[in-house]
């Protein structure tokens, strides 16, 4: 590690003015940041911590949407998402492990946009609103490839706002060591048609299936997957834990799988 300045701000306002100065990166949880500081893979002369913020911590229901807050830790969310949205609170309670779960934020996950992280997927598929102190970018715009995403210099998520879906469910199939997601399926079921969006899989990051988003629309069964090719491994992750080809068809066992659990 090296020396570097902590700066705790109690509000927004406090933060983006902090976030103002030379060389200063939001920090939210840490669980990406502190080990890439380790690393010497980033090395800002201030981290301004979210943390101690009040107005960026809450989950509530808005609209027939859910709306986190951008700095509610994953266990909160897993824990206020039980009975309204099943589907994001499994997904919350599966990230990493307790320790990752009591630091780790919604808001840090998206800003980081890890190609395997799985709230990037939460997000498209539900068609979510990131709110950040200067405006509100739908999540089809937001994501723009792995690790970018549309915020700005010195931007902050303050919140993000879920539609509720009819139906949903989230498949991840985990890579044991991390338990980031070597693969994970996010589908979520509205009144006007079915989103389905990958994680872990592509070299551009979180991605919508929309094949299998016509396919399902129509006719939302597992046998509508079944008729489907597995999308092209070509541009899928490749490393020692999977090959392309292989993420490429665990994309196709694994919706289908959302949708046998999301009915």
């Amino acid at each position: 590690m090296y020396n570097f300045d902590v700066v705790r701000p109690t509000s927004v306002d406090e933060a983006v003015k902090a976030l103002g100065g030379e060389e200063a990166q939001a920090l939210g949880g840490g669980q990406t940041l502190i080990p890439t500081l380790k690393q010497r893979l980033a090395m800002p002369a201030t981290l301004v911590s979210l943390s101690g913020i009040a107005e960026l911590q809450g989950v509530s229901e808005e609209g027939g949407a859910l709306v986190v807050k951008g700095a509610t830790v994953h266990r909160a969310v897993a824990e206020a998402a039980a009975d309204s949205f099943p589907a994001l609170s499994d997904l919350a309670g599966r990230i990493g492990d307790p320790a990752v779960r009591n630091r780790g934020t919604i808001g840090g996950s998206l800003a980081n946009n890890d190609p395997s992280a799985c709230y990037p997927s939460a997000a498209l598929a539900t068609g979510a609103t990131i709110v950040t102190n200067t405006r509100e970018i739908a999540a089809d715009d937001y994501f723009q490839g792995m690790f970018t995403t549309a915020l700005e210099e010195g931007e902050i998520i303050t919140a993000v706002k879920l539609p509720i879906p009819e139906k949903a469910a989230y498949i991840k199939f985990e890579q044991p060591a991390s338990r980031f997601s070597l693969v994970g399926i996010f589908l979520a079921k509205y009144a006007d048609g079915v989103r389905v969006a990958v994680t872990g899989a592509s070299n551009d990051g979180v991605f919508r299936w929309s094949e299998a988003e016509e396919a399902l629309s129509s006719n939302f069964s597992a046998d509508a997957v079944d008729g489907l090719s597995a999308p092209d491994g070509s541009n899928m992750i490749s490393d020692l834990h999977g090959s392309g080809a292989y993420r490429a068809h665990l994309v196709k066992v694994l919706t289908k799988r959302a949708v046998a659990q999301a009915r």
